[in-house]
């Protein structure tokens, strides 16, 4: 602990905690270890399992601190005794590692990885199975409660704190140093909770951080309070949990709390722990805070006899639990494909979240018209994006964008310009140079009942933020509709006059992949009006795609299309009326095959997809039925490029209606090439289109 920490720790008793309250928790997260490890697993009614034996005292003393309307905890695979301290039911729980019905995921995910959907009380953020992601989304919840508070001066969000939970290897995760980083140089409402049990599976804590102690590496940090303890001594654990807490609550920005723990099992429940020696095993069985819990509760419970009954009631309610669970039905497999995307009911309202976005505040999203009304000079396609996040800014107090360089600079490619002038530094506004925060931070936003609108520079940055991103995309899936993160995240990409390897590739078939998420990609300014507005009055992750050629490309320049036009996912535009071959594209090879069929000679129909994610396939397979030939062209890599999937659509449902075989034309299995010669060389041009269509049309 930090000189100050210290000091004002001392100066502070023992915090008023229910140690029998702390002990039943305790007792009942324990026999459910063992219920699981001892007769579940063998039989295989549970599948994957990990105790929290050895852990479970400090999050049963930490639960009863949130006591926050809006508190929040960013959990993990081994915070199971803290979610039921906080009100997770004690057969949902068990429903969910054993995959039965009145689980928190239907079977659809590993029970430990938990959730606990709340408006009103500490919630549990939705956990994920990888390592160090709780971190980031911690972060953007934190960054919620100063923008409920600040901007839309809601007071229930007053003195709220956000907790990320994570036990000691997490720290070496890019999550966690990017979340040190935005919630110190934020100075966030945020407590790092770190339980350090000495092990990352069988790894020890010195191949974590130098020397096994991040708070001693991290003393020196600047804006954030460090704290240090012995996590087997409860009293001490709950003096430091309760200093941290308070400070957090006071505006003084972030603290980290390490408390040492013993792990009093392997790291799952197939782990033998054949990498500890007997002595090791049994000096840490020695450190097994629960003893030192009983003398606390004892005296307030009167006496042995009282903790043994403590004890069997424990028990008695796990084996009561197991019985409800064992008489529940398994998860409904023809529910499965459920809950991939937002799902409307009879009335065409949104089948809300839980939790999340705007419709899990109980905020319906405004809709829009399909028709355009176009007005004023035909304006570019940057233009006609900066236009309507203006206006939805204005119209939506709740939605915020934010980037590398989106405020002063208004973006790289300046579709952001002007709009940190105009409503404030809160709800435009820069990040650090971390995508997997970026992203993170977008979904801890959402998650708290805004609409993030983070931007990728460029659509190669996406990398280090895969994690997140794929985690965000199957979250209502894999929460059964509890929880979901609606955000919409700008990518610009593609070519633009020449390409590279890192500013210039598109992929975007890797997020067409992705569950979870819409993939919008415009080809001119009235579609990336309306297809954005779609994105940001929807109720799901999405990725709207930018090509850097079209930002300004006269041809895409385009008439406002008017400020409530919207052009709905899934929904292909016909470019080009024809009779004789069917062109299927998207992006910026729209204008190249309107210009080849052109040029053609040959009475070919232009569809352009728009988006990708879902794609229009009756539209495709309507066209093709009456051309009876089809050529499909994007920028991307041939191999496995979305051209695959339509290909295989059209080959399926419409083999008998084909003329010609299916052909497609596309980048070379190469990344974008720097040099314009080279780039030339592999894109797909209005010669090679001219050519192709003539061919297919000849067959």
């Amino acid at each position: 602990m930090s000189a100050a920490a210290q000091q004002h720790s001392s100066d502070t008793g023992t915090p008023a905690i229910d140690w029998a309250r702390a002990a039943h928790t305790v007792l009942v997260s324990r026999a459910l270890d063992e219920l699981e490890e001892s007769r579940l697993l063998p039989a295989r009614k549970v599948l994957y399992q990990f105790t929290a034996r050895g852990h479970d005292v400090t999050q049963a003393l930490l639960g009863q601190m949130l006591t926050g309307a809006r508190d929040a905890v960013a959990a993990y695979y081994r915070s199971r005794p803290l979610a039921l301290t906080l009100g997770l039911p004690l057969e949902t729980a068990l429903a969910s590692t054993m995959m039965r019905a009145g689980g928190i995921s239907e079977g659809r995910d590993i029970g430990v990885v938990l959730n606990l959907p709340r408006h009103h009380g500490p919630c549990v953020l939705p956990g994920c199975g990888g390592v160090g992601t709780q971190y980031t989304p911690a972060v953007g919840w934190a960054q919620a409660i100063r923008y409920h508070t600040q901007v839309l001066r809601d007071a229930s969000w007053i003195g709220c704190v956000a907790v990320a939970h994570g036990g000691e290897a997490s720290i070496a995760s890019n999550g966690f140093w990017s979340a040190l980083n935005i919630a110190t140089t934020q100075r966030l409402p945020l407590l790092f909770f770190i339980e350090d049990n000495g092990y990352g599976i069988s790894v020890p804590s010195k191949y974590q951080t130098p020397g096994g102690n991040v708070a001693a590496n991290l003393a020196a940090f600047r804006n954030l309070r460090v704290y240090d303890g012995n996590g087997s001594n409860p009293c001490e654990a709950a003096r430091l949990m309760a200093d941290a807490l308070a400070g957090v609550r006071a505006g003084e920005g972030p603290a980290l709390l390490r408390l040492t723990v013993p792990r009093l099992s392997g790291h799952s429940g197939q782990d033998t722990q054949a990498y500890k020696t007997p002595d090791e095993i049994a000096a840490e069985q020695a450190r097994d805070p629960l003893p030192r819990l009983r003398a606390l509760a004892v005296p307030m419970l009167r006496g042995e006899a009282a903790w043994n009954a403590l004890e069997a009631r424990a028990r008695a309610e796990v084996e009561r639990a197991l019985e409800a669970v064992e008489g529940a039905a398994g998860p409904d497999a023809a529910r499965v494909t459920r809950y991939r995307f937002s799902e409307r009911g009879a009335d065409g309202r949104h089948e809300s979240q839980l939790q999340g976005g705007l419709c899990g505040a109980g905020i319906e999203p405004r809709g829009g018209r399909e028709e355009a009304h176009p007005e004023g000079p035909r304006i570019n396609m940057v233009t006609a994006i900066r236009r309507t996040l203006e206006l939805e800014l204005a119209a939506n107090p709740r939605m915020v964008v934010f980037g590398e360089d989106v405020g002063r600079k208004g973006g790289v490619h300046a579709a952001t310009l002007g709009l940190q002038d105009t409503f404030g530094a809160a709800r435009v506004f820069d990040t650090s140079l971390s995508e997997e925060g970026i992203i993170g931070r977008a979904v801890g936003l959402a998650l708290a009942g805004l609409l993030p609108v983070p931007e990728i520079q460029f659509r190669k940055y996406a990398e280090p933020a895969t994690e997140q991103l794929s985690d965000c995309g199957t979250m209502r899936w894999r929460t059964a509709n509890r929880f979901a993160a609606p955000m919409v995240v700008r990518m610009p990409g593609g070519y633009f006059k020449c390409g590279d390897p890192w500013h210039s590739q598109c992929n975007e078939v890797q997020f067409a992949h992705a569950v979870g998420w819409r993939v919008a990609m415009p080809s001119n300014a009235e579609d990336a009006a309306g297809l954005l507005r779609a994105a940001l009055r929807g109720n799901d992750p999405t990725i709207f795609f930018e090509h850097r050629a079209m930002l300004d490309a006269a041809w895409a320049r385009r008439p406002w299309p008017g400020d409530d036009f919207i052009v709905p996912f899934g929904k292909a535009k016909q470019v080009r009326a024809g009779s004789e071959i069917t062109v299927v594209t998207w992006g910026a090879m729209v204008e190249r095959c309107a210009q080849a069929a052109d040029e053609s000679g040959v009475l070919a129909e232009v569809l352009d997809l728009r988006t990708i994610s879902p794609w229009d396939r009756e539209a495709v397979l309507g066209s093709v039925r009456r051309t009876r030939r089809c050529l499909i062209v994007h920028e991307d890599t041939m191999t496995a490029g979305f051209g695959a999937e339509i290909a295989a659509v059209i080959a399926r449902e419409s083999f008998f209606d084909l003329d010609a075989p299916i052909e497609r034309l596309a980048m070379p299995d190469v990344p974008s090439p720097h040099s314009p010669v080279l780039l030339d060389a592999v894109l797909p041009d209005v010669t090679r289109i001219v050519a192709a269509i003539r061919d297919i049309a000849s067959l």
